[in-house]
Order: C-alpha cells, then structure tokens, then sequence
C-alpha cells in the first residue's frame, strides 16, 4: 500500500490520466445509453462534436496540475463551445469541477479569481442554454442554486488548500530563518569566547613569563658575583611559575564542565585589591614603579574589577617589553562618583608605534587589542600612545553606578 501511494506522489500526471480515460469511458457509454434508450436528451446529437468535447475535457482533468492556468482556459474555451454548438452537458464536465479546485490550489491568483467567477456563471447559463421543461421559475431558481453549490465548495476547498500549504511553507522558512540565526549566534558566541580566552591566555602567559624572563637573565649575570641575589631571583622566577601555574589552572577549569572549581582548587579572578601584589612582584623583578589610589575604595563588580587589574597587569608588562632597561613607572587607580579611573605611565622609550596604532592592526600589539576589548565590554573608554615629554601612557576610565 505504501508502494502505491508513492507511486502516485511520484506520478501525479499518471494519475489525473487514468481518472481522464475513466471520465472520458463514462461519458461515451452514458451518451450510448441514451441514444439507445430512445431518451429525449437536449443538444446535438453530433457524435463528433460530443467526443471532440469529452475528450478535450479529459485532456483538462490530465494536465490540470501541470499546466493549471492553461488548462483552466481550455476549459472555459470548452465551455462555450458546448453552449454555441448546442453539446449537452456529459459526466466529462464534471472535469470543471476538477480545474476550479485546482487553479484555487495551485494556480495564480488572477486564474482562481477567474475559476471563481466562471463557477458562479456555469450554472445559470447551462439552466438558460438547456432550461427544464415544464419547470416553475422557483424550481429554476432552487436549479441553478444547487447546482451552484458545488462549484463554490470546490473552489473553496482549493483555496483552503492553498493557504494551509503557504501557512507550511511560511512555518518552514521561519524554521530555517532561526536555524541560521542559532547558528550565527553560536558563532558569534564561539568567537566571543575564543577571544576572551586569548585575552585571559595573553594577560597570563605575557605577565608572568617576562617577570621570569628578567629574573633568570638577572640570575645568569650575578650568579658568580652575587649568588644571594641569584638565588633571589630564581626564588622570584619559582614564585611567578607558580602563580602563572594557578591562573593557567583556573582559566582552563573555565573549560571544562566545571567539577573541580567549586573545591577551591582554582584560584578566584584577580580583583582591584590584588594590583597591589602584581606592584610589588614588578618592583620585585626590577621594575620601580609608583603606586597611589585616590578617592574613597568601594565594592566594583566583577567585570570592572578583572578589567581594570588585566590592564595595569599588561601596560606594566609593556613597561618591561618597551620601556628599556631604566624605565620606571607610576600607576594611578582614581574612584570617582560614577567611574573608575586608570592611570598607567612609564618614562621609558616607548612602545613602537605600530603596537598601538589603529589598535595594534599589525598583529604584534594583541595586549592593546585586548585592553580595548576589555574596556569596550565594560561600556569604558581607553586611550594609548607615547607621552609627550617621553615614554608611554595608557589611561581608560570603567563608568560605575554612582556611589550613594
């Protein structure tokens, strides 16, 4: 049974042909009943012209899905030509029956507006062509109302039909339409991600790692002179390791599904009160840096917390890269009433100026590029270039809720 019922999904043509010969079978045998039964039957009696009409209504109900406009004209044509020629009405004309649903289905909108309007006017004028005998005006009237009927239910099962299909087709391309707005979304979300992540993996790595750079070359140099300063410094190099090893730890526990970071295992994002500990490993490491808070300290959400530690963490980190092996530097963290402000500034000699152009475009100035993210996500403002008298400065503002 399933095999059929593709079949004749597959063959629609097939079908509404074997339903053509079935009409066409009817009509011919009605038409011969008729004729041998003596019976009175109104119209010609022009075999020729009854078979020319059956069959072309016929051709009607055989390519009515395949050319559903055409063959509505065809039967129109049909039609009148029954009406001039005086060719009674066969069990083929039951084949405009067929057209009308189908041009409301799948046909243009002018040709179901016309299958309409011809439905409505087959009745009357066959009632006018072939009227009843000995029939009352009311009994007419009722006549061409009932026969009326099946014609207005046909069409409006087709237009039915139409729209329940456009309802589909519209659920269908807003399916898909979401579809690819998920997926985008997820994309968009992915690489939000992956870039948040750089910015955690750099900040980390480019921190730490320079600390134990400078700490191992200042050990190498006085390892035979000063071995107390030596082992310092590889106490220093230890140290940093350690800490850059916890972050690491933490940043990848992020990644993972989550079961171990609610043992304290991982240590907790940095915050505002810990850039006192990132000044004294700089300093530590030989860097002088001087650092002052103005205003009153207050409680800062999580996100203006680690944004505001990663960028004294990278613009000291630039100090060390950039500034030259004199360079000292000062940090400024201002509470204001509805911000916070960063001040970050060395007199080294500077960073290039392709690190901090258009954002670092070249591809070597990640830190930068990162900072302004960061700031960017927090609704701040960040500004980066070489100071006037000298060196570098990095200063952003991270707006907050006004303190009450």
């Amino acid at each position: 049974m399933q095999r059929l019922y593709d079949f004749i999904r597959r063959h629609p043509t097939w079908v509404d042909s074997f339903w053509a010969v079935f009409l066409f079978g009817i009509s011919v045998v009605t038409v011969a009943v008729r004729d041998e039964g003596g019976q009175n039957s109104p119209g010609t009696d022009s075999e020729a012209a009854i078979v020319t009409v059956v069959l072309l209504l016929g051709l009607v109900v055989a390519l009515r899905r395949r050319m559903p406009e055409k063959m509505l004209v065809l039967a129109i044509g049909v039609g009148l030509a029954q009406l001039v020629l005086n060719v009674a009405t066969t069990p083929a004309n039951f084949a405009f029956l067929v057209i009308v649903y189908t041009v409301a289905a799948t046909g243009a909108r002018w040709a179901s507006r016309l299958a309409l309007g011809v439905g409505l006017c087959a009745s009357p004028l066959s009632q006018l062509r072939w009227p009843e005998q000995d029939a009352t005006v009311l009994s007419n009237v009722v006549l061409i109302i009932f026969l009326t009927v099946p014609f207005v239910l046909a069409w409006v099962l087709g237009d039915s039909i139409r729209t329940r299909r456009a309802y589909y087709e519209q659920l269908e391309e807003r399916a898909t339409r979401l579809e690819k707005e998920r997926e985008a979304q997820a994309k968009v979300a992915v690489a939000a991600e992956r870039a948040r992540i750089a910015r955690e993996l750099h900040d980390v790595v480019a921190h730490n790692v320079s600390v134990m750079v400078v700490q191992a070359d200042g050990a190498a140099y006085v390892l035979d002179a000063a071995p107390d300063q030596a082992k310092k410094a590889l106490e220093t190099i230890s140290s940093t390791g350690r800490q850059a090893l916890a972050e690491m730890r933490r940043l990848l526990g992020v990644l993972r599904t989550g079961e171990h970071q609610e043992s304290g295992e991982y240590v907790p994002q940095p915050d505002v009160e810990q850039i006192d500990d990132l000044i004294q490993q700089c300093r530590s490491s030989g860097l002088p840096v001087d650092f002052k808070v103005e205003g009153t300290p207050r409680p800062l959400p999580s996100g203006v917390e680690l944004t505001a530690y990663r960028i004294v963490q990278e613009a000291l980190t630039n100090t060390r890269k950039h500034g030259g092996p004199n360079a000292g530097a000062s940090v400024r963290l201002v509470y204001f009433d509805d911000g916070l402000g960063l001040l970050v500034e060395d007199d080294g000699k500077g960073a290039p100026h392709e690190l901090y152009e258009d954002g670092g475009a070249d591809g070597r100035g990640h830190g930068l590029i990162g900072m302004r993210e960061r700031v960017g996500m927090v609704g701040g403002t960040l500004d980066a270039g070489p100071r006037p008298g000298g060196g570098f400065r990095i200063s952003a503002l991270l707006p907050l809720k006004p303190a009450h």
